[in-house]
């Protein structure tokens, strides 16, 4: 059995995501494995360091960003999660969204790099350039959707699309007051779901909302500390979107690995 180190992941969970890495065929024999190269990446993205600053022991800092950057291109970490979704506990599902300060070097995008959402989802606040990741977790607080945009997007701007890749007959959607809006309401109730969404203060109809319900939505609130510990989660360096995203994917993954 092999002693992981600070943030590797084990044998267990290796063998439960080994296969679904691709074989790495270049015509010569590769220079390290795909889980040396694995472990490589968890430990860049937990300490936020610099790949030029990755460890000897996970082998030259170059083949480890390519064999990334190969991996996030074909998407393997959100097909990796979704494979790994296992009876997600659906009574309750809280949808929220945590903002990312953006870093000056994950700037500068070129305008015909691949992007998955309008700007490279950075968008301009009173908190200075930022991304939101907006996320479902389910009743035991584990990650079902993700979206990316910026920082400006009002989170009921979001709501809808994460939804729609969700049934929600007989869920119930917990959700903060930004999540009110009549729209959003009627989209549920006409998927056969519930809401827990408390009214504004200042709403003239107000609806009714079981508070004691409501107090299920720290799971997401969890969620979020729990990824913010992946420093480059914590601060967005990437440039890309969808390399971003899939940062976020591999922090999944280890969240339905343990």
């Amino acid at each position: 059995m092999t002693i992981p180190k600070r943030y590797e992941i084990t044998d267990e969970q290796w063998t439960r995501i080994e296969d679904l890495f691709p074989p790495y065929r270049t015509g010569r024999p590769a220079k390290l494995s795909n889980r040396q190269a694995f472990n490589g990446v968890l430990w860049l993205l937990k300490s936020g360091a610099a790949w030029r600053d990755l460890p000897e022991r996970y082998g030259p800092w170059k083949t480890v960003y390519s064999r990334f950057r190969l991996w996030t291109d074909a998407e393997l970490f959100e097909k990796m999660f979704e494979s790994l979704i296992d009876d997600p506990d659906l009574e309750n599902v809280s949808l929220d969204s945590t903002s990312i300060r953006v870093h000056q070097k994950a700037t500068g995008a070129k305008k015909n790099a691949r992007c998955l959402v309008k700007n490279q989802a950075i968008g301009l606040s009173r908190g200075g350039r930022t991304t939101k990741i907006h996320a479902v977790v389910d009743g035991l607080g584990n990650p079902l959707r993700f979206l990316l945009t910026g920082g400006n997007v009002h989170d009921s701007q979001a709501a809808r699309p994460l939804l729609n890749q969700l049934s929600l007959a007989g869920v119930n959607v917990i959700a903060d007051k930004a999540y009110g809006t009549a729209e959003l309401r009627q989209y549920i109730e006409a998927e056969h779901g519930q809401y827990t969404i408390p009214p504004k203060s200042n709403t003239v109809n107000p609806w009714p909302c079981d508070y004691y319900v409501y107090r299920e939505r720290h799971l997401i609130e969890n969620f979020f500390n729990q990824i913010k510990n992946f420093r480059r989660v914590a601060t967005r360096f990437d440039k890309l979107a969808h390399v971003f995203l899939e940062t976020i994917y591999v922090t999944a993954v280890l969240t339905w690995l343990k």
